[in-house]
């Protein structure tokens, strides 16, 4: 009987030893899923700032290229307008060409 009690006990022994690594194993599962949750959320929270950031100074950019073009496009056009046409001399040199061509 004494070595039934001892193997009794090894085997009790070896139930608890299994039980507290299988308690080890969930508290690491845990902590690991924990973890995770918390660095995602962190990256989550860095994401949508940096986001938030490049999208404001597109939009920035976006207003100052319009701008400029607006501006560069008037300018173009009061360029335009300050051009004095001289339809006589025009004509004369239309004719010019013409006439030479077809000589």
């Amino acid at each position: 009987m004494d070595e039934q009690d001892v193997l009794q006990h090894l085997l009790d022994l070896e139930n608890r030893a299994a039980a507290l690594v299988n308690d080890a194993q969930a508290e690491a599962d845990r902590r690991l899923s924990e973890g995770e949750k918390e660095n995602r959320a962190r990256y989550d929270e860095v994401y949508s700032t940096e986001v938030a950031e490049l999208e404001a100074s597109y939009a920035q950019n976006i207003a100052t290229v319009k701008a400029d073009y607006s501006s560069q496009l008037e300018a173009y056009l009061e360029s335009l307008r300050s051009i004095s046409l001289d339809k006589a001399a025009f004509s004369s040199l239309a004719e010019k060409l013409l006439f030479k061509a077809s000589e």
